[in-house]
């Protein structure tokens, strides 16, 4: 995953994004307060640049504080293939397991996929 910090880069990110409204509500929202200074620590992520699949916004790793605080380790997503998502929840660094987190999305399929990827793992999802 590719963390976006040029200015001209989140700003077409956001233009992007408000085409597909409300969907991209959780993503937009932050990418616009990066944009726009980032006085909440967080970053952009990406698959892919320009052609992105997938756009992740996350609190900076160095931020955490509590492992297992799930509200401060939110995670917001939209993507444009499921396959993509598929992906980032079952092998990326993007989102570790080494601490609890919530995933803030607006898109069919994405309660599915957390679902799928965490009984695969055996893991706890509520």
């Amino acid at each position: 995953m590719l963390i976006l910090r040029c200015p001209a880069q989140l700003q077409l990110l956001e233009e992007i994004l408000r085409k597909s409204l409300p969907t991209t509500l959780p993503v937009l929202g932050t990418v616009m307060t990066v944009a726009r200074g980032n006085p909440v620590c967080h970053e952009v992520l990406v698959d892919s640049w320009p052609n992105f699949s997938i756009v992740l916004t996350r609190l900076r790793p160095e931020e955490h504080r509590d492992p297992r605080d799930h509200y401060t380790n939110q995670l917001a997503v939209f993507y444009r293939d499921k396959g993509a998502l598929q992906a980032l929840l079952e092998g990326t660094e993007a989102v570790t397991r080494e601490r609890a987190f919530q995933i803030l999305g607006m898109q069919d399929g994405l309660d599915q996929a957390v679902q799928e990827v965490a009984s695969d793992r055996g893991l706890k999802v509520e």
